[in-house]
């Protein structure tokens, strides 16, 4: 018996993921009792899907290689090889999608799209066994590339070349590494973190104390620096952080259940005293409570989750948590950009999320996990990862206009961006939102928006529907180069930032055709999940 190694899904590197540019991620209709629920029914029923009746095998380069056609599909994924035959009609990315990986390694492949995918749960009835080789020398699946494609009838221009992979950036330098410290109180003991460097105001720690564990990630750019510790005696659940934003420094200050001076803080745990890139970095989940719901239109929902008393947790703007949920004893994970409970809070901080994430969700007739969401009562748990993703402030460094450009829930990302721009970064002189949307039912928080282009001259919005009714004033149709030519202006002395989110599709023209309007990759950066 194969010992077949375990890892954490959605794979730590894990982002609201972005196909890189030209790499196409449309969806394919699945046929009817195809959905996620039929496959996980068919993992179930004793059908044996490997066509090894149960027997797992070491698989050589050449034996993976003979495994290439449509019923005899093998593909190798981090060192573990699946039959994926079964899985073919299936999968939402089509049959075609799965074939470019058939007869070798397809972690490259896999890693290009939907890296966060619990595949070792899907596929774990699929499993053949383990290469008898290193996986780095399996023949690598190389992206197809296409002479064009189409999206709503438009046709791409060329992609640009996608340029080789380097190879793994050295860490910083040692002295640039964060460092910590400790003191003591008979009521009270303190953790100090130094970062070297200049950090977000709202702080950037991420905490959790549960059951005498602590654990502080804290999180600079790139890179995750990780305190974990079982505490030498007990303490209370609450806690306090002080950030002192300047000069980078963290200090965490936790209570002594009882009061006495310990001889050391504590016993290190795994991974302790660490500082890696954040995408190398195990996901770490909390169990979070529903506290609330609200309708935003017919299918559209806040979900309201509060974090356990022992976490403390801020998630940037730009960036999005996992939510993972047991669905017929099959670990699902979905990635969400949590959103603020209004439009524009009436407190200025824009940052702090305080203890509850509110996650703006539409809830899809055949969506297994939405449905799943929907199910929920009042009081029920789901498991919450911490903050992911690649967007950075950094990115809004002196720019003096914004546009933002999103399609249904892709406008989820843009609703704290938005906030942020208006309320505290006045550098920007004008903030401009196209939304696209089917009905006009679908627009979400519309009479918030155009509250807010009423009383501030710096936003403007405008609606475009796809589907409109007869008694529609505003623009109709799909994203198109006539659109975006009215939408983009540059002025001379202007810095311009572009933000595109939306399904797939809609992402990948909206980013070319912004292109095509004479912007440079430096100005675009592209929501995806």
């Amino acid at each position: 018996m194969l010992n077949v190694p375990s890892q954490s899904f959605p794979a730590v590197s894990s982002q609201q993921r972005v196909a890189p540019s030209g790499q196409s991620r449309n969806k394919v209709a699945l046929k009817p009792g195809h959905s996620l629920m039929d496959w996980i029914r068919l993992t179930k029923s004793g059908r044996d899907l490997t066509g090894l009746r149960g027997r797992l095998i070491e698989v050589t380069e050449e034996e993976l290689k003979k495994h290439n056609t449509r019923n005899d599909c093998w593909t190798c994924i981090r060192g573990m090889v699946y039959n994926v035959s079964a899985y073919m009609d299936f999968h939402p990315g089509g049959e075609e999608e799965l074939m470019r990986a058939a007869g070798i390694d397809g972690t490259d492949l896999f890693d290009q799209v939907h890296r966060w995918v619990n595949y070792e749960s899907m596929l774990k009835e699929c499993l053949v066994g383990r290469m008898a080789v290193k996986a780095s020398s399996v023949i690598k699946a190389q992206p197809v590339k296409k002479e064009s494609a189409q999206v709503n009838g438009l046709t791409l221009p060329p992609p640009a070349p996608v340029p080789a992979v380097p190879g793994t950036a050295p860490l910083p330098p040692k002295d640039a590494r964060p460092r910590y410290d400790w003191f003591q109180t008979d009521a009270t003991v303190n953790i100090v973190v130094y970062t070297k460097r200049k950090i977000p105001k709202p702080g950037c720690a991420v905490v959790d104390l549960r059951g005498g564990v602590l654990r502080l990630e804290v999180l600079l750019g790139k890179m995750s620096y990780l305190l974990h510790w079982r505490l030498s005696d007990e303490v209370e659940e609450g806690f306090s952080i002080h950030t002192a934003s300047l000069v980078g420094k963290i200090q965490l200050s936790i209570r002594k259940t009882v009061k006495a001076k310990w001889t050391h803080l504590g016993q290190p745990l795994q991974s302790h005293d660490s500082f890696v890139r954040s995408k190398d970095r195990d996901l770490f989940y909390r169990e979070c409570t529903l506290v609330s719901k609200k309708d935003v239109t017919r299918d559209t929902h806040i979900f309201c989750m509060r974090l356990p008393p022992g976490t403390r947790m801020h998630v940037p703007v730009g960036r999005h948590v996992y939510l993972k949920a047991s669905i017929e004893g099959n670990d699902v994970v979905k990635p969400y950009t949590p959103v603020q409970e209004t439009l524009m809070p009436s407190t200025h901080s824009t940052e702090e999320m305080g203890s509850d994430i509110f996650l703006m969700i539409k809830v899809y007739p055949n969506g297994t996990f939405t449905q799943y969401l929907n199910s929920l009562h009042i009081g029920d748990s789901l498991s919450i990862s911490g903050p992911e993703g690649p967007f950075s402030l950094r990115l809004l460094r002196d720019v003096t206009h914004l546009y933002l450009l999103a399609a249904g829930t892709g406008f989820t990302p843009m609703a704290r961006l938005l906030h942020l721009a208006l309320q505290d970064l006045a550098s920007i002189r004008k903030t401009k939102l196209m939304f696209f949307n089917r009905q006009e039912s679908d627009i979400l928080w519309r009479a918030e928006l155009e509250q807010l282009c009423a009383h501030d001259e710096r936003f403007q919005v405008e609606f475009v529907l796809s589907e409109p009714s007869d008694l529609w004033t505003g623009r109709r149709g799909r994203v198109d180069a006539s659109m975006l030519k009215d939408f983009l202006d540059k002025p001379e002395d202007s810095k311009c930032l572009v933000c595109v989110c939306g399904p797939t599709g809609f992402t990948e023209l909206t980013v070319q055709l912004v292109k095509l309007q004479g912007l440079s990759d430096e100005e675009i950066h592209a929501f995806q999940g």
